[in-house]
C-alpha cells in the first residue's frame, strides 16, 4: 500500500473575521495564492507535478464563489495543468480535504496534492449562502433542528457543567495559546500575509486575548438565551425529555472566534517525494467521517476518534497528542470525557476559542499546528478531531516521521 506523506503544512495568520479585522482588506483568493507561492518557492516545486488542489470553503459565494481552488491556482501563477476543486463539509471541510487528498495518494491515482481551505469571514459572512438550514421552516421543524450554540449548551446541561466550568476551560485555552505564540511554537508554519507591494499586512495571529480572566468572561452575556423564547430550546427538549431546562452558558468568550484565514498541506507519495527532492515530515495514518444525533449536533468527535483508531489498528495509548477543534468549550470537554483523556495531552497549545475558527481552513490549520508540535516534543502520533454541522464528526491521525 502507498503511504500519504505530509511534505509540508503551512497557514496564514488568523485575524478578526469582521470589517476592521486586519485581513479584511485581503481577498480570499490572495490568502490561498500566498500559501501556494510559499510552497513553490520554499521547495523549488515544479508546480506541473501537482495533480490537484483541494480546498475546503464553507461559504462559497461572493469572493469565495465558484471554484476558488482552481482560481487560486491560476492566480498564484502555477502551471495551467494543475486542477482544483472546492468542497464543503461544513466545519470539517479543511480536514476532509486532507483526508481526500490522502485517499487519492494511497490509491495511487494521484501523486502530489495540495489540500487545505480558506474562509474570509469578514468579507463573506457565515450563513450568507443560505440553504434549508436557514430558510426552510418545514425542514427545521421536521428535523427538530437547533443552532449549534443550543446544542453546546445542551451538552453542558446534560453533563452538569455550569458557567464557571466552561469559562475556566476558555481561560486555559487563551493561556496556552498566548504561551505557545510567545514561545514561537507557531512560527514554523505561519506565513505572513503581504500586499501587492510586498508590505506585510499580518505576520502572526492577532485574535488571542492573553488578558482573559474569569472575571472578564463573567461580564459577557450568554449568546443563546433567545432560543428559549423562540421555540428552539423546545425543539431540542423534544429529543431530550430528561432535561427540564437548558442552561445557556456559552458566549463569545468560550466559543470559537470568527476569523479570516487559509491553510495548505502538501500531501504526496514516496515516489513524488524522491523525484522532487521533498523530505516527508509525517504521514496521514487514517481518516474517518461519522454522523450521529443531529439535534445536539456536536457530539461526533469522540465516536469519530474511536472509529479512526479502529481503522488505523491503534489504541488510545498509541496517541501522544489529541486536538479537538474548540467550536465551544463544552465540545472539547465532552471529547475528553468521551475518550477518557487528560487535558494535559489535549489542545496543548490552546485552540479556536483563543485563535479563532476560519471554517473551511481550520482542518488544515490543525495539521500544521500538530505536526509542528509532534516535532517539537519528539512525539509520534496526534489525533485531530472536529464536530461538524448536521451531527457529523471527523477525525484524522497523523504520524511524525
Amino acid at each position: 500500500m502507498n503511504h500519504a506523506y505530509i511534505f509540508d503544512a503551512i497557514r496564514t495568520p488568523r485575524s478578526k473575521g469582521k470589517p476592521g479585522g486586519n485581513l479584511n482588506e485581503v481577498k480570499p483568493i490572495d490568502l490561498v495564492a500566498r500559501l501556494l507561492q510559499e510552497l513553490q518557492y520554499k521547495h523549488e516545486l515544479d508546480t506541473a507535478r501537482v495533480d490537484d488542489v483541494i480546498l475546503g470553503c464553507v461559504t462559497p459565494r461572493m469572493d469565495q464563489g465558484t471554484n476558488i481552488a482552481k482560481c487560486a491556482v491560476l492566480h498564484a501563477g502555477w502551471d495551467e495543468s494543475v486542477a482544483g476543486v472546492q468542497l464543503n463539509r461544513f466545519c470539517a471541510s479543511g480536514l476532509e480535504a486532507v483526508n481526500i487528498a490522502s485517499q487519492k495518494v494511497i490509491s495511487g491515482w494521484e501523486q502530489l496534492i495540495v489540500a487545505g481551505g480558506v474562509e474570509s469571514m469578514s468579507r463573506v459572512p457565515m450563513g450568507s449562502d443560505g440553504g434549508v438550514v436557514v430558510y426552510d421552516p418545514e425542514y427545521l421543524i421536521e428535523q427538530r433542528a437547533t443552532p449549534q450554540g443550543v446544542g453546546a449548551d445542551l451538552i453542558a446541561t446534560l453533563e452538569g457543567w455550569g458557567r464557571d466550568d466552561v469559562d475556566a476551560y476558555a481561560v486555559e485555552s487563551q493561556r496556552r495559546a498566548a504561551h505557545a505564540q510567545n514561545a514561537g511554537y507557531f512560527d514554523k508554519s505561519v506565513v505572513p500575509v503581504k500586499d501587492a507591494n510586498g508590505v506585510t499586512v499580518l505576520a502572526k495571529d492577532d485574535f488571542i486575548k492573553p488578558d482573559t480572566t474569569m472575571q472578564r468572561l463573567a461580564a459577557l452575556k450568554a449568546s443563546f438565551t433567545h432560543a428559549e423564547s423562540n421555540g428552539l430550546d423546545a425543539a431540542a427538549l423534544l429529543k431530550y425529555p430528561v432535561v427540564e431546562k437548558i442552561n445557556h452558558v456559552h458566549h463569545a468568550g468560550n466559543s470559537s472566534g470568527i476569523v479570516d484565514g487559509a491553510s495548505a498541506v502538501l500531501v504526496g507519495s514516496e515516489k513524488a517525494g524522491k523525484e522532487l527532492g521533498l523530505e516527508p515530515r509525517g504521514r496521514v495514518a487514517a481518516g474517518v467521517i461519522i454522523a450521529n444525533e443531529p439535534t445536539i449536533m456536536l457530539t461526533g468527535p469522540g465516536p469519530s476518534a474511536e472509529k479512526c483508531l479502529k481503522v488505523a489498528g491503534l489504541k488510545k495509548s498509541d496517541i501522544d497528542l489529541w486536538e479537538i477543534n474548540e467550536a465551544f468549550a463544552s465540545v472539547a470537554m465532552r471529547y475528553m470525557r468521551d475518550l477518557d483523556i487528560d487535558h494535559d495531552v489535549t489542545n496543548v497549545n490552546g485552540g479556536a476559542i483563543a485563535m479563532g475558527h476560519p471554517l473551511g481552513a481550520t482542518g488544515g490549520v490543525l495539521v500544521s499546528t500538530m505536526l509542528d508540535e509532534l516535532e517539537r516534543q519528539g512525539k509520534k502520533r496526534a489525533m485531530l478531531s472536529m464536530c461538524v454541522g448536521g451531527g457529523m464528526g471527523i477525525s484524522t491521525i497523523i504520524e511524525r516521521l
